[in-house]
């Protein structure tokens, strides 16, 4: 793994666990700045050490998550090799004979009822991807969790939509939760706890690195506005947050016998400050604690601290194969049949075989095209260099002339 510092590094069951970790992995210890030091002086190097003879892999990490009701299971979304672990783990606590349920920040609660369908054999995976608006919310390559997904499905394991519907965030990032309606507000948790200072702090550093613009020449106004923006995006981090706990806290109170397995990204796990805490605040009782619980997240460009989460893991980097493409940009908005064509990409093979702007794709190899995910389906098991043939329809509707290109992927 090239892009780690060369610590020792080990590999057991086809995951790699760095055994010796710098304060910072994947950045360079900031050397001390030269001072006298006298004998018995010594600069603190925050050196981390880990015991070799305690170094672990999946398979016994296995029985340990299986005494814990909950499981978080984080990921960078883009990265496969946290998605083949997540699998990895749902496997195994499966084959120990768990009661298991999946939650999955990546799907939105009113498509619930197309979730539970998929699951049940009723609708097959295009169809679930339509239901879901998937590519329309999600975006990230379906590929990355259809594994995860499959075997769900295979052992008839539930599947929970954790996440708020986007279009209550997107009006919260825009003008606060005041800008909501009665019937929208009825949708978000009533408890939101906003009064943590260190996850306000984490989500202020995550804000920060959004530009700005030029800071020196910012007026008064300017800055005032950059701090309501802050809250806003604040807001919207704690709606999904607050939103994704209470969504898994009614699960597991409505099935007693089921341990969860939640996925989300690293960011509403890390530290327990995102879902965990928040879900532990709706499970304690006056007469019970919360229920055992375990973080799980990928070690690679963290701080080793113990705080972080209770177990990190080492993959190897494991990339997807690449997907052929169009090389079209696409109006999802225009009206009429298929999906309008506004512009093209360098080098499309889409263009070099004649297609026009305000073309219309009406099909696709041998998928017809009504909406953008009908393209994105056709194209989702395709490769660069692969000959599709594409019809389009060119001129006004009613009057359109029909051609069948041959597009090659690039």
């Amino acid at each position: 793994m090239s892009d780690l510092p060369h610590p020792l590094r080990a590999t057991f069951g086809g995951f790699l666990f760095l055994c010796l970790v710098p304060p910072a992995l994947g950045q360079a210890a900031t050397p001390p700045a030269a001072v006298p030091l006298g004998e018995d002086q010594l600069l603190d190097t925050r050196t981390a050490v880990l015991d070799l003879a305690n170094l672990t892999n999946l398979e016994a990490l296995i029985p340990r998550l299986a005494e814990r009701r909950v499981v978080f299971v984080g990921e960078a979304h883009d990265r496969y090799e946290d998605h083949l672990n997540q699998l990895a783990i749902i496997r195994g606590l499966h084959q120990q004979g768990a009661d298991l349920a999946i939650g999955m920040e990546m799907f939105q609660q009113p498509f619930q009822p197309a979730l539970d369908a998929y699951i049940a054999g009723e609708i097959d995976e295009a169809e679930l991807l339509r239901r879901t608006d998937y590519f329309e919310r999600w975006r990230f390559d379906y590929r990355l969790y259809r594994p995860i997904l499959r075997f769900a499905r295979e052992q008839g394991i539930p599947v929970i939509a954790l996440n708020l519907e986007r279009e209550i965030t997107a009006k919260v990032g825009q003008g606060g939760l005041e800008a909501l309606s009665p019937e929208e507000r009825a949708r978000i948790p009533a408890e939101i706890e906003s009064d943590d200072p260190a996850y306000r702090q984490r989500v202020r550093a995550v804000f920060d690195l959004h530009p700005k613009g030029n800071r020196e020449q910012k007026a008064e106004g300017d800055a005032q506005d950059s701090e309501q923006d802050f809250e806003r995006f604040l807001a919207v981090q704690l709606l999904w947050d607050e939103g994704m706990a209470e969504r898994a806290a009614r699960y597991l109170q409505d099935h007693p016998g089921k341990q969860l397995v939640i996925l989300a990204g690293s960011g509403h796990l890390e530290y327990g400050q995102g879902i965990p805490s928040r879900l532990s605040r709706r499970l304690a009782t006056s007469t019970s604690a919360p229920p055992s619980s375990a973080i799980v997240l990928n070690g690679g460009q963290r701080d080793l601290e113990p705080q972080v989460a209770d177990f990190l893991l080492y993959p190897h980097r494991v990339e997807l194969a690449a997907t052929g493409r169009l090389g079209v940009m696409l109006d999802t908005a225009a009206k009429g049949p298929g999906v309008a064509v506004q512009g093209f990409s360098d080098n499309s093979g889409a263009a070099a075989a004649g297609m026009k702007e305000g073309d219309r794709i009406v099909r696709v190899g041998d998928q017809a095209i009504d909406v953008y995910a009908d393209i994105r389906l056709a194209l989702m098991d395709s490769r660069p260099g692969q000959k599709l043939s594409v019809a389009v329809e060119r001129g006004e509707p009613g009057a359109a002339e029909r051609l069948t290109l041959e597009v090659e992927l690039h």
